[in-house]
C-alpha cells in the first residue's frame, strides 16, 4: 500500500478533503486504481502525523513545461483556466506559486504522475 508524505502547506487541504490528489514523480512501483494511499505529513521525523487513508481513483502521467504548456495523459491543458484549475486543485493558491513550485522542487520540464483520490 503506498504512502505519501506532503509537506506542511498542504496537510490540511489534505486532511480536509479539500486537495483530492497530488502530481509526483514516478515510482519504481507505480501506484495503481484500487489501491489503499495512506497520506502522512512529517514522515520520518518524530512529528509525523498520519492525515488519512484514501481509495485511489486514477494515476494518468503529467509533463509540466515552462510558459503554461501542460500535457496530461494523451491531452494537453490549453487554457490559462485549465492550467489554473489544475494548480487550485493540487493546492496551490494560484498558477504562478504551482510553476515557482515545480521548478524550485524539481525543475522543468518535470514529468511524473497526477494521482488522484
Amino acid at each position: 500500500m503506498p504512502a505519501y508524505n506532503f509537506k506542511a502547506q498542504f496537510a490540511d487541504d489534505v486532511e480536509n478533503g479539500r486537495k483530492r490528489q497530488t502530481i509526483r514523480p514516478k515510482r519504481k512501483r507505480k501506484t495503481k486504481p484500487g489501491e489503499t494511499l495512506f497520506l502522512y505529513t512529517g514522515m520520518r521525523t518524530k512529528k509525523c502525523r498520519k492525515l488519512c487513508e484514501v481509495v485511489c481513483e486514477s494515476v494518468t502521467p503529467i509533463k509540466i513545461y515552462s510558459g503554461l504548456r501542460i500535457r496530461v495523459g494523451n491531452g494537453w491543458l490549453s487554457s490559462i483556466a485549465g492550467v489554473g484549475d489544475l494548480a487550485l486543485s493540487d493546492g496551490f493558491k494560484n498558477v504562478n506559486e504551482f510553476y515557482e513550485f515545480f521548478e524550485k522542487q524539481y525543475g522543468l520540464p518535470f514529468e511524473g504522475e497526477l494521482i488522484k483520490w
